[in-house]
C-alpha cells in the first residue's frame, strides 16, 4: 500500500511539472477542481495522494528534523486561520489583474509550492497544510463532508498515539477522556498514515456510517 501511495504521488508530481514546463497549468487547476467535487464521496483525497506541495514537504520535514530547524511551535499570527483564505484571495486577484494589464499569467502554483518548502523547513506540516494553504483552505469545505473517510473502531483503539505522530495535518487526536483516537474529516488528507502506523488494526478507510464500536468524531 505504502509503495502505491508513493509512486501514485510521484506520478502526479510529475504531470504538475510536466503541465508547468508545457503552460498548462489551467488543466492542473481543473484536476483540483474535479477533486473538491470528489472529495464530497472520497474524502480529501487531493491532499494526501495528488497535492505537489505535500509530496515535497515530506521530504522536506524529513530534512528539517535531520538539520534540526524545526520549530516547536509555529508564531501566534499563523494560528488564527485567516492566512490560508486571505492569500487564495490575494493570489486570484494577483492572476486576474496581471492577466488583464500586462498579459502575463502568474505562476501562482509555483509560488505556493516553494512557500510549502520553506514553511516546512521551519515548522510541522499541519502549519502550511491547515494554516497557510489556501487550496487545502478549499479542500476543507468538501472534505468535511466526505462519504468515506477514515475511522476509528474503539474496541480496537488503545490510546498508543502512534496514530497522531505521523498524521501530517494534525487530524487524529487521541482524547485525554477515554484514550480513543478521533479522527477530524475536515482536516483529514486520507493518506494512510494512521492506517498504516496502527498496531491493532483499529483505523480503516470506509463509509462514515459506522459499525458499532467505530468513530469518526469530529469534535475533537
Amino acid at each position: 500500500m505504502k509503495f502505491f501511495i508513493n509512486a501514485t504521488r510521484t506520478l502526479f508530481l510529475a504531470v504538475f511539472i510536466w503541465l508547468m514546463i508545457k503552460g498548462a497549468m489551467v488543466l492542473w487547476l481543473g484536476i483540483f477542481g474535479v477533486s473538491l467535487l470528489l472529495a464530497l464521496l472520497f474524502g480529501r483525497i487531493f491532499c494526501g495522494w495528488i497535492c505537489p506541495m505535500n509530496t515535497v514537504m515530506i521530504p522536506t520535514e524529513w530534512l528539517s528534523k535531520k538539520l534540526n530547524l524545526q520549530a516547536k511551535d509555529a508564531p501566534k499570527w499563523l494560528k488564527s486561520g485567516f492566512l490560508s483564505w486571505s492569500m487564495l484571495i490575494i493570489l486570484i486577484l494577483a492572476m486576474i489583474v496581471l492577466k488583464k494589464l500586462a498579459g502575463f499569467e502568474m505562476p501562482i502554483l509555483l509560488y505556493v509550492l516553494l512557500l510549502s518548502v520553506g514553511v516546512t523547513l521551519r515548522y510541522k506540516p499541519e502549519v502550511f497544510h491547515n494554516k497557510i494553504c489556501p487550496f487545502g483552505a478549499l479542500q476543507s469545505l468538501t472534505g468535511k463532508f466526505a462519504l468515506l473517510t477514515e475511522k476509528v473502531n474503539f474496541n480496537k483503539c488503545i490510546g498508543c498515539k502512534l496514530c497522531e505522530s505521523v498524521c501530517p495535518s494534525k487530524a487524529v487526536i487521541v482524547s485525554k477522556q477515554d484514550k480513543k483516537a478521533r479522527i477530524n474529516p475536515t482536516l483529514c488528507h486520507q493518506c494512510f498514515n494512521c492506517q498504516l502506523m496502527c498496531p491493532k488494526d483499529a483505523i480503516n478507510y470506509g463509509n462514515k456510517k459506522n459499525k458499532k464500536g467505530e468513530k469518526n468524531n469530529e469534535n475533537l
